[in-house]
């Protein structure tokens, strides 16, 4: 994908502005000037990621004092360009963890949350096509309930506990 990812500049004021209620965010003085953000390769896993160019060991000693951590990179996937509330939660989900918010904690999900909450299901085409993926790779497809023999089709991730027809405990014969 050519040129960088947009982001509105009042989301990343916004990220930086609840980063600032945080003990944890020590690079926030840096980070505005640090970042580089741009689209990943699209054939990895994550939708985001945040990349400290600085060795683990110079990161450490930086987070401990509370000095410049250097050049710091954010990738998005290119499919978030199809998606934009799905862009800004994981733009600002990044963008923490830039600020020094590297741990994936209560707080940081409470802060993304605050400043960009991740769209519905319903709402997000990028999560409704992640959905299919991972649903079309699961060994099992269907289930069907001993008691009633009801068969269904599977269209959640997580297995069910109850028949969905006779609401019997699910012991599932595939």
């Amino acid at each position: 994908m050519e040129g960088a990812p947009e982001v509105p500049a009042t989301l990343t004021r916004a990220v930086l502005r609840v980063a600032s209620t945080s003990s944890e965010s020590v690079f926030l003085p840096w980070v505005a000037d640090r970042i580089t953000l741009r689209w990943s390769e699209g054939d990895d896993v994550n939708l985001g990621l945040t990349r400290f160019e600085a060795k683990t060991t110079d990161l450490v000693r930086a987070r401990h004092l509370r000095i410049d951590p250097g050049p710091i990179t954010i990738e998005l996937h290119p499919d978030l360009a199809d998606d934009e509330r799905m862009m800004r939660h994981v733009y600002a989900h990044e963008l923490l963890h830039a600020s020094g918010l590297t741990a994936h904690s209560e707080e940081h999900d409470r802060l993304t949350a605050e400043v960009a909450p991740a769209p519905p299901l319903a709402e997000s085409p990028l999560l409704q096509r992640l959905r299919a993926k991972v649903l079309a790779d699961q060994p099992v497809q269907s289930w069907t309930c001993e008691h009633c023999g009801y068969t269904w089709e599977r269209t959640t991730v997580r297995t069910p506990t109850r028949c969905i027809k006779c609401a019997r405990p699910l012991r599932s014969r595939r």
